[in-house]
């Protein structure tokens, strides 16, 4: 689902040319992904997941490449399809998810930074989140709090202005926060107006070594092992008013409509997993990618009974039911990617579809390979289980399997079904 090489930019009254063939600059950018992931990635994946550290060698190689840096980051963006960054997500996450995420995580606060702040803000802040190839950096959105995960209206961590000092005055404890503690720019959303409920909140931009910012106890996971998530705490941590992305003008006129009843396009976090559904999806794919092909091949050459597994039916149909459903989860992942890039209006829920399937097949498909494997299946000595158990984190962050249904249910329904 890519566009010819002329196509216009979204907003322009032409919407790039719909097609199923990559064009050369997205099949490029797909190897040149899929090399760093099969030559660095994938043969430090084990052991990195066994020292559930933050791969930071990795990262920079990634970095040195180009692969990890605002530039590379803008590179995959500006794609007029949207694809493209969908694509190299796949290929790095078909390496290993752990170290992808390690990689990938900073994308997060970078899409918050890129969605809601000014070019100022981007300017400034989005460098800071990945440094340099000598010293790389990582940044963390923080969202997530112990008492509200997929009720972002209940988010409890407060940010109060101080008029006479232009400052913004910070409060409150974030959960399960990727990078969390370990990074240079922390994207916090809080509470400027609880009466608002999610309407009332807003982001803002943490700089490196602000007092008051610490981590919390770091999360042992059962997947993702080698990508850093811990609780932040924010005690009186006191920000410049240039920190508030968007800036004070935007959001005192947001809180005013919302204060007369009128409607908000542009709730803080919502936003960004708007933005981020499909790429997440994309990362899910990879996944259940990496199972498939390897059960294929495992299949082709396990013998039992004096031929090839492959040859009975049972395993040969799970193939093809895998085949099926990773190809059926991509093109959901893409359609969502073009929709989202060139402005067209998401009329059920297509993002969350995306995410919400693509999440399903990774569990799916990564169950099917340890059926194929068997025994071997279930040991370290095989990815399988790896892949298993990063593959069950795309059911429950960025909303939840039951939240994604929520969302499509509502947007196929128009009912405020609870």
């Amino acid at each position: 689902m890519s566009a010819s090489a002329g196509a216009e930019a979204p907003g322009s009254d032409e919407i790039p040319t719909f097609s199923l063939a990559l064009n050369q600059d997205q099949r490029d950018i797909r190897d040149w992904v899929h090399g760093f992931a099969a030559n660095v990635v994938r043969p430090a994946a084990a052991d990195w997941d066994e020292r559930e550290e933050t791969p930071w060698p990795i990262i920079q190689e990634a970095a040195k490449i180009g692969l990890y840096s605002f530039e590379g980051m803008a590179q995959l963006h500006a794609d007029p399809t949207g694809v493209t960054m969908a694509i190299a997500n796949e290929e790095l996450f078909w390496g290993d998810a752990g170290i992808g995420m390690a990689i990938m995580g900073t994308s997060l606060a970078v899409a918050s930074i890129f969605g809601s702040g000014t070019p100022a803000q981007m300017g400034e802040f989005i460098p800071q989140c990945f440094g340099t190839p000598e010293q790389p950096r990582v940044a963390s959105f923080c969202v997530s709090e112990p008492d509200a995960g997929s009720d972002v209206s209940a988010l409890r961590t407060t940010a109060k202005y101080d008029e006479a000092k232009d400052e913004w005055v910070i409060n409150g404890q974030k959960a399960w926060a990727t990078n969390g503690g370990i990074a240079s720019i922390h994207v916090v959303v809080a509470t400027v107006d609880r009466a608002l409920g999610s309407r009332g909140q807003a982001a803002f931009v943490i700089p490196p070594d602000t007092p008051g910012l610490t981590q919390g106890t770091k999360v042992r996971k059962h997947g993702l092992r080698a990508s850093h998530t811990a609780d932040v705490f924010l005690d009186d941590c006191r920000v410049p008013g240039s920190c508030l992305l968007g800036g004070k003008e935007k959001l005192d006129a947001k809180l005013a409509r919302a204060r007369e009843g009128g409607r908000s396009n542009s709730q803080a976090a919502m936003q960004t997993f708007e933005v981020t559904r499909p790429t997440v999806g994309a990362q899910a794919i990879g996944i259940a990618r990496a199972a498939y092909e390897y059960a294929l091949d495992y299949a082709k050459q396990r013998k039992q009974f004096g031929r090839a597994i492959i040859s009975n039916q049972a395993i040969a149909f799970t193939l093809a039911d895998m085949k099926l459903e990773i190809d059926a989860a991509r093109l959901l992942v893409w359609r969502a990617s073009w929709m989202g890039r060139t402005g067209q209006r998401f009329t059920a829920a297509e993002g969350s579809m995306s995410k919400l399937k693509a999440g399903e097949v990774a569990v799916w498909a990564t169950e099917r390979a340890i059926q194929i494997l068997g025994g071997n299946g279930y040991t370290r000595e095989y990815p399988v289980e790896r892949w298993h158990r990063d593959a069950k984190i795309y059911t429950i962050f960025e909303g939840t399997s039951e939240i994604q249904r929520l969302v499509i249910a509502r947007a196929i329904s128009g009912v405020q079904i609870a």
